[in-house]
């Protein structure tokens, strides 16, 4: 009877162990929605006294967002049209961050600071409009294991110039896109701004050339140059690739020597809208397998 009932405990704790790795660590990178692991439906938000967000410096990545007791505050790529996406089983691994204020720390803008009410009736802190969330397994401060996780979550910095979104790309065509300008249903990591607007590169375009952008700027609206220093990326790409180069006069930013332009009628974060303009693959969204030009 004894080793029975050994066996069973045995069984339970792996199931558990399995079920939090399903949703920090998934294979696609997407978390499961529902109940928690014992059937219950997603708690509302308990009181947030004394939650207010931090600029806290960290030994590994430098300047991040915490808590006020300098827990690490996490960004989710699936999130990248403002809304959360991840909910009940979920949030057993990725618990809701929610400072109970929009008060803004030194050194980050309190415009940047916003709360969302979610599907599920909780409050979430956003920052530039990344909804935040804590790691459940990071036990004290400075603690920064969740980044990277499934290739999908990485720690919340105020200083990103590229971020990535996991989404449907959907043209100005109507059209569903996989990456490699494909017709097709499904996911694809592609590169943001800080503030989830989506980069394309022009595939005419040199190695840190600009050939799209005339010298009055009369085309910038319609593809504008994204201008942005050389500050940080996630954890998953590598920093060197990333280049400023002067275009026509403006600052702009390449990755593995693609300049990166916005595109003008994506009118709100999440849109892809350029993927199909003119044609599928003239204007490409950037990803990490993009490949690098050449001189």
């Amino acid at each position: 009877m004894k080793t029975n009932l050994t066996k069973t405990f045995v069984l339970l704790g792996l199931s558990s162990v399995i079920f939090l790795s399903s949703c920090s660590k998934g294979g696609d990178g997407m978390s499961p929605t529902g109940t928690d692991p014992y059937g219950n439906p997603p708690a509302t938000n308990p009181p947030a006294a004394n939650s207010d967000l931090q600029l806290t410096s960290n030994t590994k990545f430098g300047n991040i967002l915490t808590d006020s007791k300098g827990r690490t505050l996490y960004f989710f790529s699936i999130d990248a049209n403002g809304t959360s996406g991840c909910s009940g089983g979920c949030e057993v691994a990725w618990p809701v961050y929610y400072a109970g204020n929009e008060n803004a720390p030194t050194g980050i803008a309190a415009t940047d600071i916003k709360t969302i009410t979610r599907a599920d009736g909780k409050k979430q802190t956003t920052y530039k409009g990344w909804p935040l969330y804590y790691y459940a397994a990071d036990a004290k401060q400075g603690d920064v294991g969740g980044d990277g996780s499934g290739g999908t979550w990485f720690v919340a910095k105020p200083d990103y110039s590229i971020m990535l979104a996991s989404y449907q790309l959907v043209g100005l065509d109507g059209k569903n896109y996989l990456d490699g300008a494909k017709e097709g249903t499904g996911t694809t990591q592609y590169f943001t701004d800080a503030a989830g607007r989506t980069l394309y590169a022009y595939a005419p375009d040199t190695f840190n050339k600009n050939t799209y952008t005339k010298a009055d700027l009369s085309n910038n609206g319609i593809w504008p140059i994204y201008e942005s220093d050389v500050l940080n990326v996630p954890s998953v790409l590598a920093k060197d690739m990333t280049v400023q180069i002067t275009s026509v006069g403006k600052k702009q930013l390449t990755y593995k020597g693609h300049p990166l332009y916005y595109f003008g009628s994506d009118a709100k974060r999440g849109d892809t809208k350029g993927v199909s303009v003119p044609t599928p693959g003239v204007w490409p969204i950037m990803t990490i397998n993009t490949p690098s030009l050449t001189n």
